[in-house]
């Protein structure tokens, strides 16, 4: 996955999650706003964080290498570790703001969704 990609992704993951967020924030009765308020922060700072950090550059450049393959392998396999470790915070802060914004349902409301999970 290469900059504009992961970019890309955490930008489209982030507003689906966000999407769904603000959509039971208006339209499920009894929900605890202040959660979902809390997940949506979560959401943001871990879309921001993420593209922020994705904007590492390479350090060294070809001279600082015996030969252009060493070079091009070194420079892959930085990126592919990084964008792992990135790909795999980012995942982890939206599990976190996910586990806050479904403590935010009421508790009939996680029983029915539970429910129309098990039919499915």
């Amino acid at each position: 996955m290469n900059k504009r990609e992961f970019k890309k992704y955490a930008d489209a993951l982030g507003a689906s999650v966000i999407d769904e967020m603000t959509s039971a924030y208006y339209n499920v009765a009894g929900i605890d706003r202040d959660k979902v308020a809390q997940a949506i922060e979560i959401t943001l700072g871990a879309v921001g964080k993420a593209r922020s950090n994705s904007n590492v550059t390479f350090d060294r450049g070809p001279k600082a290498f015996e030969n252009p393959t060493e070079y091009a392998r070194t420079k892959t396999r930085f990126f592919r570790s990084l964008f792992d470790k990135i790909e795999t915070e980012f995942n982890e802060e939206i599990n976190e703001a996910l586990k806050v914004f479904n403590a935010a349902y009421p508790a009939d409301e996680r029983e029915r969704n539970k429910q129309y999970a098990n039919e499915r």
